[in-house]
């Protein structure tokens, strides 16, 4: 009997067609049902009409259905799969742009900090929704794939208030895992095995064997420190790691703001990011290439449904968890990944109830989760701040409780770096009221916001761009650079952006060039134009762009 796999989110342009197509290498899995749903229809039936092409060059039986209707989409679902963003880019600029106001300066704000809370308020209240209708008229046992963000607040409020067994997924470990290889002159990342445990986005590797032999801290700064563009870009992670010992897996934007030590004067920034690419800090990098990426996808879709159809084969599928884990479950091949799950005791010094990243393993019987321990104490400490700040903020989106929403801010490490409880409370007010349509939960709390507001001694008046902020290329600026604007589009892809970036900085030394082929999943054979020009190509027909 094939199975049912509903994707809720679906017009996100990446993500579908990216699991849709690894799914569909895996032959068991050929005879399988998809069901796409979203609010947007238009974005819904572009991304239907190309995964339609996908199945009809390959002459697969799957099926596919695409419907506005979430409860139709779900009906008798094995695996429900979300890459929603609520509220959408409109939303996202909301995130980034008034926080700003008030000094909080962010690179992707989707986790933690003002945006990722605020992301978190939109986004948990769906995610309920999406139980419950799991939980009425999906299979019992089915199971749930969370890849939108804040991943943990999803996944915490999904397992806590939803009711519904529950995976978080990210690629975030593989991107660090393939820089550590590079650093150390390895030809293949398979050369080097570890283990990596934290929480998403703040994960550690606290063990790292390169060619089966212990590597120390001290050895993998060194190698970082002499890696010709490492020790450019990851300025705030070898930071971390020349403090703590640990490597963290997340880019540098991302660590930038989940912690208050490095954005929190405005001139200093820059000494702790680099611009070259949006990832390694830029001031609302990640929302500039959505922007781009989304208006380069509705610009050049029909050059993507013309193009050639493309053999989907083992060889072509992605890293993504998605595919790995219904085969694993499916047919009883082990799987060992890294995967969001409630702690219970696996990292032994964290809180029993938040939510965790760590190794697992999946085949016929299920998902077998070993215990780690005690994480080292300074990580611990970072991600014990983190750990309450998310447990206000899913109470507060679960509850509607907006005092505790502002307490989760006041507490947030990089916004209490910069901000006073006053300021904190009223860039609350300002948000909530700004993304009201988005947040039905506070609907009686944001006419008293509004009054405030109105009444108030405005305090976010700051009216600078940000430290680091790139102007939004319009469509006619890309056109005119048609291949890199194509590339660039499939930058709004952290996980491929940073393989790309990880595999063209390996090419620079000693069997960097066997990095590069590795990380990017191309043969033997490949040198780096090819590899960019491939890019280029499949990027006319994998624009990633979580936003919708």
């Amino acid at each position: 009997m094939s199975l049912k796999v509903a994707f809720i989110g679906a017009g996100s342009v990446g993500f579908t067609r990216k699991l849709f197509r690894d799914i569909l290498t895996v032959p068991e899995l050929q005879d399988t049902e998809f069901a796409f749903t979203d609010l947007n229809k238009r974005n819904l039936e572009m991304v239907a009409q190309l995964c339609q092409k996908d199945l009809d060059f390959n002459k697969l039986p799957a099926k596919l259905t695409a419907t506005v209707d979430r409860r139709a989409a779900l009906a008798d679902a094995d695996y429900v799969i979300s890459v929603v963003r609520v509220g959408g880019l409109e939303a996202f600029q909301t995130d980034i742009d008034i926080p700003l106001k008030y000094g909080v300066d962010q690179c992707v704000g989707d986790t933690l900090c003002a945006g990722g809370i605020m992301y978190g308020q939109r986004n948990i209240p769906c995610v309920l929704d999406f139980c419950k209708d799991m939980r009425e008229v999906s299979k019992p046992d089915v199971l749930f794939l969370n890849y939108a963000n804040p991943n943990a607040m999803n996944t915490w409020a999904a397992i806590e208030y939803g009711g519904v067994n529950t995976l978080g997924l990210c690629h975030g470990v593989e991107g660090g895992w393939h820089q550590i290889a590079a650093a150390l002159g390895a030809k293949s990342h398979k050369e080097v095995d570890l283990i990596c445990a934290g929480i998403n986005h703040q994960t550690w590797y606290l063990q790292v064997k390169y060619k089966g032999r212990l590597v120390s801290g001290d050895e993998l700064l060194k190698a970082f420190e002499s890696h010709p563009v490492f020790c450019k870009t990851e300025k705030v992670r070898l930071d971390i790691l020349r403090r703590f010992g640990y490597y963290t897996t997340e880019s540098n934007g991302h660590v930038s703001e989940y912690v208050p030590w490095y954005r929190k004067r405005p001139k200093e920034i820059k000494d702790w990011i680099s611009t070259d690419s949006w990832i390694n800090g830029e001031t609302g990098g990640y929302l500039r290439v959505c922007i781009e990426g989304r208006n380069w996808f509705e610009t050049d879709f029909p050059q993507w449904l013309e193009a050639p159809g493309e053999t989907l084969a083992p060889e072509t599928r992605g890293t993504e968890h998605g595919s790995y884990i219904l085969e694993a479950l499916e047919t009883g091949r082990c799987y060992r990944g890294h995967f969001n799950v409630r702690n219970n005791g696996v990292l032994s010094n964290l809180a029993d109830d938040c939510i965790v990243e760590v190794p697992g393993y999946l085949d016929a019987n299920g998902i077998n989760i070993p215990v780690v321990g005690d994480l080292p104490l300074a990580c611990h400490a970072t991600l014990s701040a983190s750990v309450n700040v998310q447990r206000m903020a899913v109470k507060a989106a679960a509850t509607g409780d907006l005092t505790l929403l502002k307490q989760a801010l006041l507490h947030d490490p990089l916004t209490a770096a910069v901000c006073d409880p006053n300021e904190v409370w009223q860039m609350v007010d300002e948000m909530v009221v700004a993304q009201a349509k988005w947040l039905p939960q506070y609907k009686k709390d944001i006419p008293k916001a509004k009054k405030r507001l109105a009444t108030e001694k405005p305090l976010g008046t700051r009216t600078g761009k940000g430290a680091a902020r790139i102007e939004v290329k319009t469509v006619a600026q890309m056109k005119k650079h048609a291949a890199e604007a194509r590339a660039l589009a499939a930058a709004s892809d952290k996980a491929a952006a940073r393989r790309a970036k990880d595999a063209e900085e390996g090419e620079e030394g000693r069997g960097r060039q066997a990095v590069a082929r590795n990380a990017r999943g191309r043969g033997a054979g490949d040198d780096a134009k090819a590899c960019q020009e491939r890019d280029a190509r499949r990027a006319l027909k994998e624009c990633t762009d979580e936003a919708k």
